[in-house]
């Protein structure tokens, strides 16, 4: 008999520091305190939840600016997602600032891009996993060409630059965990969506990458597509939705039996509000 395992994955990209809510047609519409509300409804009622983010945490409004990303990381760590991987306007503050502020995360933050090219010494973890009802669930984070562009000025760091090297990396991530049993992976990109298709395409199905949650060019698709037996999805851009997998998975081969995935308008009528978010917010808009 086939075992198998549900696990149900939120999340988010490009959310460029849209933290308050907006009113459109009458409705509020929007805002990590309802963003938050509704995460914590769903981890509720499904133990096995997941929330991650694809990249662009920062640029986009005046909290952000005001504090370089510093307001941000308090508002995510409230938000409190599982894992995280950096976009390219993470790297708009500096790559020593960046540094500075993954010490104040209280999330994982992962890319297996960037290193330091004299030692050579990788800039983050390029990986983490998260073990979720006895599974060992493997997420490898992959950055946009434009953070190369970006970062030239910064001598010492080095990353790879396209997305065959990418995908060369994400192999060597996945035959080193061969000894452990990981029952599904997920590779966190900020590299657009035709870019994460195309990175797909170049995956050998026998490291087992199951799922491509991605970001970077704000697409909202219909649904989500498939590329060489990988599920790939985004979520648009902002607050005003987030995305969702539920997924059945087979434990014993180590793979998608079945999922559906949707977005979900964040919206007064279906989303609570997070006073402790609410409380959070407050202070940097009162200021």
């Amino acid at each position: 008999m086939k075992h198998t395992k549900t696990i149900t994955i939120l999340h988010s990209d490009d959310l460029h520091g849209d933290f308050l809510a907006e009113q459109v047609d009458e409705k509020l519409v929007g805002s990590v305190s309802m963003l938050s509300g509704y995460i914590e409804k769903v981890r509720a009622e499904q133990p096995n939840t997941i929330y991650v983010i694809a990249g662009d945490m920062f640029r986009g409004s005046v909290i952000d600016s005001e504090y370089k990303g510093l307001s941000t990381i308090e508002i995510m760590n409230a938000l409190a997602p599982d894992v995280v991987t950096i976009g390219n306007h993470e790297v708009d503050y500096g790559i020593a600032h960046l540094l500075f502020i993954e010490k104040c995360a209280r999330f994982p933050i992962i890319n297996a891009n960037h290193y330091i090219k004299n030692t050579p010494t990788r800039l983050f973890t390029p990986y983490k996993i998260l073990r979720v009802d006895g599974m060992n669930i493997l997420f490898i984070g992959i950055i946009t060409q434009d953070v190369i562009n970006q970062t030239k000025s910064e001598s010492l760091v080095g990353s790879f630059v396209d997305t065959a090297a990418a995908a060369a990396e994400v192999g060597k991530i996945c035959n080193a965990h061969n000894s452990i049993d990981i029952d599904f992976t997920v590779l966190l990109t900020h590299i657009g969506f035709e870019e994460d298709r195309h990175l797909a395409r170049q995956l050998d199905p026998a490291w087992g990458v199951d799922l491509i949650i991605g970001g970077h060019s704000h697409t909202l698709p219909e649904h989500a597509v498939e590329e060489n037996g990988v599920v790939i999805a985004q979520a648009g851009t902002g607050t005003d939705q987030i995305g969702r997998f539920d997924i059945i998975v087979d434990t014993d081969n180590n793979c998608i039996d079945s999922y559906t995935w949707r977005t979900v308008p964040i919206c007064a009528d279906t989303c609570p509000r997070n006073p402790a978010m609410e409380q959070v917010l407050h202070r940097f808009t009162s200021q």
